[in-house]
């Protein structure tokens, strides 16, 4: 096929595949720099015992055999589950039932996706502060709410039965918004003649969500379990501002377990081994729900 182009066209060939590397570049160099650089660096201090001041002792799978054996790290690492848990079904299914309701012709209904929207892209140290006062025992919203209708109040970020809870709450509430446009998006590409053809066949409009809808946006599922998965594990900011891994360690999960030891023990080398075993956990945590639920999703 080149053979048979003329030398102009040769030209153009590489003058197009020149132009493409260039308007590449730029995000081919954040990528390098601010991804891959770090990872490899991530590696090379977890193989040292190192404060990235004067120390600087190799350990080779020294740190590794620690995080192995370290309960602290799997205490965590238990927290991080217990959250990610706690928080990915009760996100997914609330944010799919405000989908719903807001796909249907309701009065206001770019206000309402624009209200649900907003906290997912309000910074979280700011809407943790919020949170802060809302979680108060003595004086919090929250807490005055349940007095109002009668129900017990609770110590929440200051009792280490109710500060994971808490956490749970606040990150379902801060994050629905993401879910919520995904699936408002997957329910407009749903076929009509679909839900038509169940309506004329009697489906009541449960089993027309269930055999209908659910299977259409079921991609649309997958990748929002995948992602807040992703998100739960890596969690940190949150736990900073509200609890600082309190009460009694309650909250400290594996993302702020790793924060502590780098920059407040100053142990870097372990830290890095850390994040490591974060990474493997996330990945393997990702093709295990490739593999059991990926199969069930339907791309038409």
């Amino acid at each position: 096929m080149d053979n048979k182009r003329t030398p102009a066209q040769r030209k153009q060939v590489i003058r197009d595949n020149v132009a493409g590397w260039l308007f590449t570049l730029p995000s081919i160099l954040v990528l390098l720099v601010f991804t891959f650089l770090p990872a490899f660096v991530v590696i090379g201090l977890s193989l040292f015992d190192t404060n990235l001041v004067g120390q600087m002792d190799f350990v080779g799978l020294g740190n590794f055999r620690q995080l192995l054996t370290s309960g602290d790290f799997w205490g965590s690492a238990g927290r991080t589950l217990y959250f990610t848990i706690g928080s990915v079904p009760v996100a997914v299914a609330i944010s799919l039932l405000i989908a719903v309701l807001l796909n249907a012709k309701v009065r206001g209904r770019t206000f309402w996706r624009m209200g649900f929207f907003i906290p997912y892209i309000t910074p979280l140290v700011a809407t943790s502060i919020i949170w802060l006062y809302i979680f108060n025992p003595d004086y919090g919203m929250l807490n005055a709410a349940l007095h109002f209708v009668g129900l017990p109040v609770s110590r929440w970020l200051t009792d280490t039965a109710s500060a994971m809870p808490a956490m749970i709450l606040y990150s379902t509430w801060h994050d629905i918004g993401f879910a919520v446009i995904i699936f408002m998006a997957a329910l407009s590409k749903v076929p009509t003649e679909l839900l038509e053809a169940a309506q004329i066949d009697g489906a009541s409009g449960w089993r027309t969500f269930w055999h209908v809808t659910w299977p259409m946006i079921s991609p649309s599922t997958y990748f929002v379990v995948i992602i807040y998965t992703i998100s739960a594990f890596k969690m940190f900011t949150q736990v900073a501002v509200l609890t600082q891994g309190g009460p009694a360690d309650a909250t400290t999960t594996t993302g702020y377990y790793l924060y502590q030891q780098a920059f407040g023990q100053m142990h870097f080398g372990y830290a890095g081994a850390v994040s490591i075993g974060l990474f493997v956990i996330i990945f393997l945590l990702t093709m295990l729900q490739r593999k059991v639920t990926g199969r069930k999703v339907f791309y038409g």
